[in-house]
């Protein structure tokens, strides 16, 4: 289960990330209007990716959230020059690790 949903993971990641970024640099950054309707089109795309998860809404897109914090980080580490600070990275670390006990810890 695990070495299945963390690609999708961070495929709906990419694609949310990716998407907004896009969209953001349209709208913010004076990029062509062609960034925007390319950046529409793949957040829907991440709409049809979170589906790809075994789990229901809830845990999906909950855990989704974690793996969102750790790569909007990494995103703006590698596009936008970022340097997170050590209380980014913890905080990411423990949103992380609590998304992971929401979807991964087992059930009765």
């Amino acid at each position: 289960m695990i070495l299945k949903s963390i690609p999708i993971f961070i495929l709906a990641g990419l694609c949310e990330i990716g998407g907004g970024y896009l969209v953001w640099l349209c709208l913010k950054e004076g990029k062509p209007w062609w960034y925007g309707v390319l950046g529409a089109l793949i957040l829907a795309f991440y709409g049809v990716v979170a589906t790809w998860q075994t789990s229901n809404f809830a845990r999906v897109y909950a855990t989704y959230g974690g793996f969102f914090i750790v790569m909007s980080i990494l995103w703006a580490m590698k596009f936008d020059n970022y340097s997170p600070d050590k209380y980014d990275i913890i905080g990411a670390l423990i949103a992380l690790l609590g998304v992971c006990i929401i979807y991964y810890f087992p059930r009765n």
